[in-house]
């Protein structure tokens, strides 16, 4: 199946994509629907591993999803790529086959699947995400609508001459249009519009009006979650609708997800927790090791890491909170997100405040970006001023920044380059998970059980089941997991099985093994309940949470690290059974996987 990452799929095309893909890799792919959307359409999760070496949910995961706001397809064309990318190369690039032995991945292409298709039909509209209606049902009866009104399939602006105007064509090239300066008189001036139609207009004043389908699931989610005077969008209660609750369902139910990343557009930066609090809030362990696989991340993709709170505030004194970062904030899993594409990089701009920028910037750099425009767009990405008898506001002209196909998202040529710069980046994330590994397992024979309550025959063993984490992350990934008892330690059991190797029913399984009751005949069936007692150790365990290989401090440090093998875990069982009885030995964690052995006693 070959995909074209110039283009942006619609949901049909998507869907068909999708399915085509997993039947020609039926061993590495399965497509579920975590749930539907407001307007009925499926949510596509993919798993992504090799299921000869085990299921995905007994492996450790990454998760990483796009498209969650209506406009931004690029994302969603991120995570298609990757997953391109790592079909191509699961047999010929060693990492790529390790981690499809090893972990899985969860990969949403589009989390808001009704926002992307309008905004990728013939007359598009740009919401923020989902289409329902929300604060309110009411279609507007006044005021200005943004939408196409000239029919080119472009949501532009529209500028009319105006004494009083606030804006005025750049001295260099009258094209781009610049503020106008404090004071500033006898000049050619504008008032600059949103392309679009005016409802009941009197000749003289209108607002503009917000989207009807106000919703951001961006706000949606639990963490933080804050009401509509606070954060717009934010919904009438976290996760109330449909496709937050389906990614918080899915998420929940996946404890074996360590870390998720989530691709926007646009800005060309990726974003750490928190948002709601500055750093020296976080715990210090959690931040340092943000810190170092972020930068880490700004190396392998060429964008600068930043802290959501220090760096990329929409408003210095606004809060964002109720975002996806709860994976991080409530959950203790990794998080990142990513803001794809930066037009004014792309245009020669360096060195520039992310934010600040977009509210204020040198005229210089418009005509940097009208240069790009011309020499890499084709004229494109900022559209000439052409004439339009506006049914409403009577002559003036429609033209400017294509911010659809130029700024949210790149022109069709540069699209597979930017997200290009990911699978490296995203295959070390999932490298560095805590994987759980056997160590040893030992059956040692220590003689003959003799006394009333042993069957003849019986004799007594001893097993010793010992695990590692073979992982960078520790099996709990981050403080703020324990803080919030999200993870627990290494659970390590041991069940019989019946001679067909079928693990017992837990309910028998606890009543055999350590059971304190005198035993009964049909105790002996080795059938159907074989003979096993636990004389010391307990036939379920929490043990403690397994460290990973990733150092926490340098060789000169002041003091050395006493935790030499935190990485190592030692259980033991003695047992009275009789020989040749099988029994399961597992050793699991929810996010470093899970071990299985089946052994039989001689």
């Amino acid at each position: 199946m070959t995909i074209d990452f110039s283009r942006f799929y619609r949901y049909e095309e998507l869907s068909s994509l999708l399915q085509a893909l997993v039947s020609e890799h039926p061993d590495l792919l399965r497509l579920d629907s975590m749930g539907r959307s407001f307007e009925g359409r499926e949510i596509w999760v993919v798993s992504l591993t090799r299921f000869a070496t085990g299921p995905a949910e007994e492996k450790p995961a990454l998760w990483v999803d796009g498209n969650i706001h209506a406009a931004e397809l690029l994302a969603s064309t991120a995570v298609l790529y990757f997953l391109d990318h790592v079909l191509k190369h699961a047999s010929s690039d060693p990492l790529v086959s390790h981690l499809l032995d090893t972990r899985a991945f969860y990969l949403v292409p589009r989390l808001c699947p009704d926002g992307a298709e309008l905004a990728l039909g013939d007359r598009p509209r740009h919401i923020r995400s989902s289409t329902r209606a929300y604060p309110f049902e009411e279609v507007p009866l006044d005021g200005m609508v943004i939408e196409d009104v000239d029919g080119d399939g472009r949501i532009l602006s529209m500028r009319i001459a105006d004494p009083n105007g606030g804006w005025k064509p750049h001295p260099i090239d009258h094209r781009v249009m610049i503020p106008r300066e404090p004071g500033e008189i006898g000049g050619q001036y504008y008032r600059i519009l949103p392309e679009g139609h005016v409802l009941q207009h009197n000749g003289v004043g209108f607002k503009l009006n917000p989207d009807r389908e106000g919703l951001d699931l961006n706000r949606n989610f639990p963490s933080d979650w804050r009401q509509e005077y606070k954060q717009q969008g934010a919904g009438p209660y976290p996760t109330s609708e449909p496709e937050v609750k389906a990614m918080v369902d899915f998420v929940v139910r996946h404890p074996n997800i360590g870390a998720a990343v989530s691709f926007h557009t646009h800005s060309g930066v990726i974003l750490r927790p928190m948002g709601t609090e500055p750093d020296d809030k976080m715990i210090p362990e959690d931040l340092w090791m943000y810190k170092r696989l972020s930068a880490a991340a700004s190396e392998q993709t060429g964008y600068p890491a930043l802290s959501i709170w220090h760096d990329f505030k929409y408003h210095p004194q606004q809060v964002i909170s109720g975002t996806q970062d709860w994976i991080y904030e409530h959950l203790g899993a990794l998080f990142w997100v990513v803001e794809l594409w930066a037009p004014n990089r792309a245009a020669g701009i360096e060195k520039y405040p992310f934010i600040d920028w977009y509210r204020e910037h040198p005229p210089e750099d418009d005509l940097k970006l009208l240069k790009w425009s011309d020499e890499v767009c084709g004229g494109q990405a900022h559209v000439d001023w052409k004439s339009f008898d506006h049914p409403q506001l009577g002559q003036l002209e429609i033209g400017g920044w294509d911010r659809m196909n130029f700024w949210r998202n790149p022109p069709p040529a540069l699209r597979e380059a930017e997200v290009a710069r990911f699978p490296g980046w995203l295959k070390q994330l999932a490298a560095i998970l805590p994987k759980l590994e056997l160590l040893e397992l030992e059956v040692q024979s220590l003689g003959e059980a003799t006394g009333a309550l042993h069957p003849p025959g019986a004799r007594h063993y001893l097993i010793r089941f010992a695990v590692e984490n073979s992982g960078y992350l520790p099996s709990y990934v981050s403080r703020r997991a324990l803080e919030r008892k999200t993870v627990r330690g290494v659970i390590v059991e041991c069940f019989p099985m019946t001679q067909d190797n079928a693990t017992l029913p837990v309910r028998a399984k606890q009543v055999v093994l350590g059971a304190a009751d005198p035993l009964g005949d049909e105790l002996f069936d080795a059938q159907s309940r074989p003979y096993v007692r636990c004389m010391s150790g307990t036939q379920r365990l929490e043990g403690p949470s397994l460290e990973g290989h990733g150092a926490k401090q340098s060789l000169q440090a002041f003091l050395p690290d006493r935790a030499l093998t935190a990485q190592r875990y030692l259980h033991q069982w003695q047992l009275a059974a009789l020989p040749g009885t099988a029994l399961e030995v597992i050793a699991r964690t929810e996010r470093a996987g899970i071990i299985r052995r089946s052994i039989r006693l001689d």
